[in-house]
């Protein structure tokens, strides 16, 4: 029996989904139809039935909050950052889940970072809070380095921060001030993203004291500023890691699939070269 999975938004024109999760539905031995579906915001609630139909889907942008209202029952990480990009339907229960957290998580541990660390983080936009918050959680000694005019936003960061966890380290910076040693950089900002690649949030002599670096853009596979971070020593890994393992953490979820990293390894470098 076919079992039948999507991916909801709009627009979806340049999504590598279907090439990554059908190579995992093809590793795990699963028999599986992997669809794209554009979904208008004013559409959403009245593909409620359809949506009931898969055994599971993925959501991006714009539906990752308004499909909570969808959901029977939310994770703990869905809770936390209030969005949901993967559903599981089981015995008529929709489930919500966020795996962008699982995938930023996983891909930190295979650089081979530690979030407990000193960790400056560039950026505050949607995914700059979530790798905000969730450092915060692992025990980061945090340092959010933004723009001028994001300031603001970043402060109220630190505050949600600090209501939810009194004993936390952080502190916001301008992009300018950043300096010193850090143990991790992440990269939340769209700076050096296709077509604009020649540009970096930091400037490399910024670089010259950090020893890993996490860059979430992944086209270009290699961007300026995980350039500027390689030729100063650091270990950097970028954002088609985790793109691809929030999609194996849906498969966890979905299925209990297991992967070999090997398998992993190899999906990543082959996605790499779609970009």
């Amino acid at each position: 029996m076919t079992e039948n999975y999507a991916l909801i938004g709009c627009p979806l024109g340049h999504s590598l989904s279907p090439q990554i999760h059908s190579r995992l539905f093809e590793l795990a031995g699963i028999k599986c139809e992997y669809k794209l579906n554009e979904i208008k915001p004013e559409e959403l609630k009245d593909k409620y039935d359809y949506l009931r139909s898969l055994k599971g889907f993925n959501i991006t942008i714009p539906h990752k909050i308004a499909i909570m209202d969808f959901c029977g029952e939310l994770s703990e990480g869905a809770k936390r950052y209030g969005s949901v990009n993967c559903i599981k339907n089981e015995k008529g229960k929709s489930i919500g889940y966020n795996t962008d957290v699982l995938g930023f998580v996983k891909s930190i541990e295979q650089l081979g970072a530690s979030l407990k660390s000193k960790v400056c983080l560039l950026g505050c936009g949607g995914v700059g809070r979530m790798m905000a918050i969730e450092s915060a959680y692992q025990g980061a000694d945090l340092t959010m380095a933004v723009r001028t005019e994001d300031i603001s936003v970043a402060e109220g960061i630190k505050g949600e921060i600090e209501r939810l966890l009194p004993e936390s380290s952080v502190r916001v910076i301008h992009l300018s001030e950043m300096q010193g040693d850090y143990d991790l950089v992440i990269n939340s900002t769209p700076v050096g993203m296709y077509p604009k690649t020649e540009f970096s949030p930091l400037k490399k002599e910024q670089l010259k004291n950090v020893s890993f670096l996490f860059d979430a853009i992944y086209n270009p596979t290699e961007t300026t500023l995980s350039k500027y971070a390689k030729e100063s020593g650091a270990k950097v890994f970028t954002g088609m890691s985790m793109l691809v393992l929030q999609a194996v953490a849906a498969h966890e979820i979905w299925n209990g699939s297991e992967y070999r990293q090997s398998d992993i390894d190899s999906l990543i470098k082959d996605m790499e070269k779609l970009v």
